[in-house]
């Protein structure tokens, strides 16, 4: 019988970590209170709220697959801004490249010849030859969605149950227990009824793909090739290709989003099983930390969009901003994508990736704890449940949010930080196999900790 947790015995585990953070983060607490003052809970953007701890912990600097806060402590890092350091902090060749653009111009609404070497690069990468850049992920989906709208004349889209594309409005949708689309716990301000907009489908479920776009009012699909923001959801063999296809015979645009699922390798999954989207999306790591969002499209959409489009009012459809394509996000792409991203980096990082999930692995085997481990290439991710999970649902319904900031904090305390919204590592080049193993130890004894109440 697989080991349950005693849930008295991990609040008395926790108020030992909740000590523990307090004792080694006196100089964070003071500034923490410093910050209450001027910012919404304290911090520059709400979601920082969520690690674990009676507050924030400040970073002092970073670089590599490490950094220190402004108390002295050091760590590795796991999280890596949520992918947005995927590259590592600060690594060298995109440091120079920014110094050296930032020296000669930083925007100017014109184009540089980054522009086209950093689009050849993502067309060579991901398979889609024409490409347009934005400023963060967010921005590329939600341009893609109008593009997807104006050329169908449709208006609805679909995305997968439990789904993340940044602050989309549309994507903000699950399904009730009834199987209707209603919007998702959380939800800020809801501009309409998200059943007006989107339709919902369970991940791995190709027949209701196919209900919902039967319709015949759906504009675009808009999903990860595999779910990552609510665990790691892989996908079964054949549902990439029985979407796409689904697609092209209801008519509808199939878009791609590989912000986070870049990390299977060079090209994403959609190299890897030869996806061929209308669009795709990605953004965070390809600039090794500087905002930058881009979407690639086919020469087929790109005519459509063409016929449609007026040059005299091309700057007011809701396309673009200001900041997008700026010279110094685009000298940082270049360097990225070139130097720093490679296939040689990759093959590093997914072998970390396999040996971070291996000391998973090892630990609930050893004692006998109902969870289970996924792998993403240079992700891997642990969720409380026997069984990989199939749906978002099931991610879901995986999660135990008690025993997570337990161990979240824990391994704070220890010197890793994880991603504060998932049990998920992250490796990136800069990553070596004793921060991996170092990891490795501490859950096992995390582990041991856990089973002796």
């Amino acid at each position: 019988m697989a080991t349950v947790i005693n849930r008295e015995h991990l609040k008395k585990l926790r108020a030992i970590e909740d000590a523990r953070f307090l004792d080694a983060h006196k100089k964070s607490a003071l500034e923490f209170e410093r910050s209450k003052k001027v910012m919404h809970e304290g911090v520059p953007m709400s979601w920082m709220a969520k690690w674990p701890g009676d507050h924030a912990v400040f970073v002092k600097s970073a670089k590599g697959a490490h950094f220190e806060d402004i108390d002295g402590n050091t760590y590795i890092d796991f999280c890596l801004g949520d992918t947005g350091s995927m590259t590592g902090h600060s690594p060298d060749a995109t440091v120079a490249a920014i110094t050296a653009q930032a020296a000669k111009g930083i925007t100017a609404m014109l184009p540089t010849e980054d522009a086209s070497i950093v689009s050849a690069e993502l067309a060579a990468r991901f398979g889609l030859p024409l490409w347009q850049f934005t400023v963060t992920a967010t921005d590329a989906n939600r341009h893609v969605i109008r593009y997807c709208r104006m050329i169908t004349g449709r208006s609805k889209i679909i995305v997968i149950d439990k789904c993340y594309h940044g602050s989309v409005d549309e994507t903000f949708a699950t399904l009730d227990a009834q199987g209707a689309t209603i919007k998702r716990d959380g939800n800020i301000g809801a501009p309409v009824e998200l059943a007006q907009t989107t339709r919902v489908v369970e991940f791995n479920n190709l027949a209701a793909m196919e209900a919902a776009l039967a319709h015949g009012d759906v504009a675009a699909i808009l999903m990860e090739p595999a779910m990552t923001n609510i665990g790691i959801v892989l996908p079964e063999d054949g549902y990439l290709v029985g979407v796409q296809d689904l697609a092209k015979k209801f008519g509808a645009l199939l878009i791609i989003d590989e912000t986070h699922t870049i990390s299977v390798g060079f090209g994403g999954m959609t190299a890897d099983l030869g996806l061929k989207p209308d669009f795709f999306t990605i953004g965070k790591a390809i600039a090794g930390g500087v905002p930058v969002g881009t979407f690639g499209m086919t020469h087929a959409v790109a005519d459509a969009i063409k016929a449609k489009v007026q040059l005299e009012i091309i700057d007011t459809g809701g396309i673009g901003s200001t900041l997008a394509g700026n010279a110094l996000s685009l000298a940082a792409m270049r360097a990225t994508l070139g130097e720093v991203l490679t296939r040689e980096a990759f093959a590093h990082m997914i072998a970390l990736g396999d040996r971070w999930s291996d000391g998973v692995d090892a630990a609930i085997t050893k004692y006998d704890l109902p969870w289970h481990c996924n792998r993403l290439g240079a992700r891997g991710e642990y969720i409380f449940a026997p069984d990989a999970p199939r749906t978002g649902q099931e991610a879901a319904d995986g999660g135990d949010f008690e025993l997570e900031q337990y161990i979240h904090l824990r391994l704070l305390n220890d010197g890793i930080l994880m991603t504060p919204f998932h049990n998920m590592a992250l490796m990136s080049p800069a990553t070596t196999a004793a921060d991996v193993d170092a990891h490795s130890a501490i859950f096992d004894k995390i582990c041991a900790d856990l089973v002796a109440g």
